[in-house]
């Protein structure tokens, strides 16, 4: 059974989701416009809370964001967080749009 993280993109619910085997232990809720996705809402299942599954799901999101050269809106606080504490995903921010903080 497969145990790794991984982070899919679940476009039919709009959401970045961290897999571990068969279950989802966490999601990023998200908007998308053209170029820009606006992440809204970071979750962790508690039964996963405190083992860096949040972190994972949104290094894995931004990853994802990069790799496809698109552009993100942090509206979510946990993702402007994790943005804060990793510099090196600032390009991947919208310049044209202003998060709140």
């Amino acid at each position: 059974m497969e145990t790794d993280p991984r982070v899919v993109d679940n476009p039919e619910q709009r959401r970045y989701e961290l897999w571990l085997g068969a279950t989802c232990a966490a999601f990023i809720d998200y908007l998308s416009e053209p170029g820009t996705i606006l992440l809204i809402h970071t979750e962790v299942d508690p039964a996963f809370e405190g083992q860096g599954f949040g972190g994972r799901l949104v290094a894995g999101a931004l990853d994802y964001l990069g790799a496809r050269d698109l552009k993100l809106v942090p509206l979510c606080p946990f993702v402007r967080t994790y943005l804060r504490r990793h510099p090196e995903y600032a390009d991947l921010v919208a310049s044209d749009r202003a998060a709140p903080q």
